[in-house]
């Protein structure tokens, strides 16, 4: 293999990656967001199109500063990089609020323990997802460490979008109220294949695991597993109701 070959080899493995994201969080959300939107049946709180559109965009711009990578344009990655931090605050925000919005309407249909034993996967992954990002921003200067620790943000991000196509296909008919946190796991395992795509390359192209993607990935496939025994714990509970309760 060339130099030129082994130089563009970052470029083109985190371009694909950017547009299989890209791919997943749009064609995740058809079935029960585009075609219910659609149709006119989709009966969410505006706050669920908000933390839509804010996911969308996060998910398009970081397809954007990737390219900007890949077409050596750094000062251009650099000076939307305030803008980024400013959209995955709001993102951030709207994944909270989205999560106390399920809570409350959990509580008003019967569903409140459920609701808030489930919402341990969204503020869990909402910490990880924060987590490696701020990770990324302080060693913005380490590219190697820089590009993994961003790219192992969608993994928990991506984990969402997956599910959705898993509960219209496995849902039982007439089930009612947020599912068990044991579902998570098969869209998990399937979203973790981009865990395994990260270690194949690393190995690949330096001939080890990068410390950033092996650690990454074991405390993402950690918080996944131990959500479930966790979940339905009455400290948990009691955390996810104290949060709900801060909206008032």
């Amino acid at each position: 293999m060339t130099t030129v070959d082994m130089a563009q080899q970052p470029k083109r493995f985190y371009q694909i990656m950017a547009w299989i994201f890209v791919a997943i969080a749009f064609g995740g959300f058809i079935p029960t967001y585009w075609l219910k939107l659609l149709d006119g049946s989709f009966a969410g709180k505006p706050i669920l199109h908000i933390h839509g559109m804010l996911l969308f965009g996060w998910v398009l711009f970081y397809a954007m500063q990737v390219q900007f990578v890949a077409q050596r344009s750094i000062a251009q990655h650099r000076n939307w990089g305030i803008a980024g931090v400013s959209l995955m605050t709001a993102l951030s925000i709207s994944v909270v609020l989205a999560a106390i919005n399920t809570i409350k309407q959990g509580a008003l249909t019967g569903f409140e323990t459920q609701a808030a034993a489930f919402s341990i996967v969204t503020f869990s992954g909402i910490a990880l997802i924060v987590g490696f990002v701020a990770l990324a921003i302080m060693n913005i200067h380490r590219t190697d460490w820089h590009s993994r620790l961003m790219t192992l943000s969608f993994v928990p991000l991506l984990q969402a979008p997956m599910a959705r196509p898993f509960a219209v296909l496995m849902t039982p008919p007439g089930a009612v109220g947020p599912p068990p946190v044991f579902v998570t796991l098969p869209p998990a395992i399937v979203i973790d294949l981009i865990l395994v795509a990260m270690l194949v390359y690393d190995r690949r192209t330096t001939g080890r695991f990068h410390p950033v993607t092996l650690y990454g990935a074991l405390a993402i496939i950690a918080v996944q597993v131990l959500c479930v025994p966790v979940s339905t714990s009455p400290a948990w509970l009691a955390t996810a109701r104290w949060i709900a309760s801060l909206a008032g």
